[in-house]
């Protein structure tokens, strides 16, 4: 299965070669590994530049950063293409979240000095939102940077960040005037290597995404010098954060596609080989049916994504559709597994098959980027006008 719609306008033949080359590198170097990773919760880290050689970080980012200069859609089907795999380890849609942050906000000065490691992979990304009490209303985090000098002192804590054992740059979200709201937010980078004061909590224990490492961060007087701010002024950081959610929601519905054209494929292979009261799974009518509606809602998923994309690539994509796409699409997700997990019967149930590994990997699908119930706020405000 692919990505792509017989009408989608974005693809080009580049499209294509990429996606087959994306497709033959996972299948040698992710698709062999995923059990390791599940069982050690971290993808190991030169998976990372392997993934950079093979160019699949690039494909967004300008020529002049190390890229291959093409559009948003090359980070799309890396997404789509590593949800096909049934993987949700490897952090490449926060790589790609971090990358265009900077594309969008940063100065020349920083898009060169980050840009062309966070390619490569020698560098990974995170970006610090969550807080231990702070959730989607991003505008209530207590972290601060205050200035100090020539540099921001930051102080506070976060949790659930993806990538957060790993993560050599990452864009914190702090408070820089306390009393100023929104206003006061700013996003300020940190390079971890030799920063006093910032310290990796545990590799939080998941429901499912069990490859990843998700941490709690601290930080205590870290010093970032001022230049480490994103863009060129303080108080930008909610108005940055809310021009790149929708990339990061279209991210979301782009792992359920692939996710959900993996969990139909292997249920299909399984309905066709196991038997029952002396004929096929797949014979039962009420699979045949159940088979044919998950395929459906495949479907106009598919189509509507691809209409995002290019939306998105037209810098048309607005608030409430990428949050259509991230509701629907994660809703759809689950509902697809969750259906899939049941015509495996028992087996469906043991971690030896991946759609038991998919039924808890899914789940978050519906929590992080937004809630679900935020996004469907977000869609009405557009209708309530």
């Amino acid at each position: 299965m692919s990505l792509f719609t017989k009408t989608a306008s974005w693809v080009q033949d580049e499209h294509q070669m990429f996606a087959d080359s994306v497709s033959r590198f996972y299948d040698a170097e992710l698709v062999p590994n995923l059990e390791k990773w599940i069982d050690q919760g971290v993808v190991d880290r030169d998976f990372w530049t392997k993934a950079g050689e093979a160019g699949l970080m690039g494909g967004a980012i300008s020529e002049e950063y190390g890229g291959s200069g093409g559009g948003i859609g090359f980070d799309a089907i890396a997404v789509y293409e590593q949800g096909a795999r049934g993987d949700s380890g490897w952090g490449f849609s926060i790589q790609s979240i971090v990358m265009h942050y900077i594309v969008a906000f940063g100065t020349d000065e920083q898009k060169a000095r980050w840009l062309p490691k966070l390619v490569t992979g020698e560098q990974v990304a995170a970006i610090a939102m969550t807080e231990p009490g702070t959730g989607s209303d991003l505008q209530a985090v207590k972290t601060t940077a205050e200035k100090d000098g020539n540099t921001y002192r930051i102080n506070g804590s976060k949790t659930f960040i993806t990538n957060g054992h790993t993560a050599d740059l990452i864009v914190v979200v702090a408070k820089t005037d306390k009393t100023a709201g929104a206003r006061g937010v700013s996003l300020i980078v940190l390079e971890t290597d030799g920063a006093e004061g910032f310290r990796r909590g545990r590799n939080l224990k998941k429901l499912g995404m069990k490859a990843n490492d998700t941490a709690e961060l601290f930080f205590e007087d870290v010093k970032v010098p001022m230049t480490n701010l994103l863009g060129h002024e303080e108080g930008q950081g909610f108005y940055q954060l809310m021009k790149q959610l929708p990339w990061e929601r279209l991210l979301i519905a782009l792992t359920a596609i692939g996710v959900i054209d993996f969990a139909i494929a292997e249920t299909v292979k399984y309905v066709q080989e196991r038997k029952a009261f002396g004929q096929r799974v797949m014979d039962f009518q009420n699979t045949r049916f159940k088979l044919a509606e998950m395929k459906t809602k495949a479907e106009v998923l598919r189509s509507f994504v691809n209409d995002c994309i290019v939306q998105l690539e037209a810098g048309t994509l607005d608030a409430a559709t990428a949050s259509m796409a991230k509701y629907w699409g994660s809703q759809t997700q689950n509902e697809v597994v969750n259906e899939c997990l049941q015509l495996f019967g028992g087996y469906g149930f043991m971690m030896e098959y991946p759609i038991a590994r998919l039924y808890g990997d899914s789940r978050v699908q519906m929590i992080y980027g937004g809630t679900n119930e935020i996004m469907k706020e977000l869609i009405a405000r557009s209708i309530d006008v």
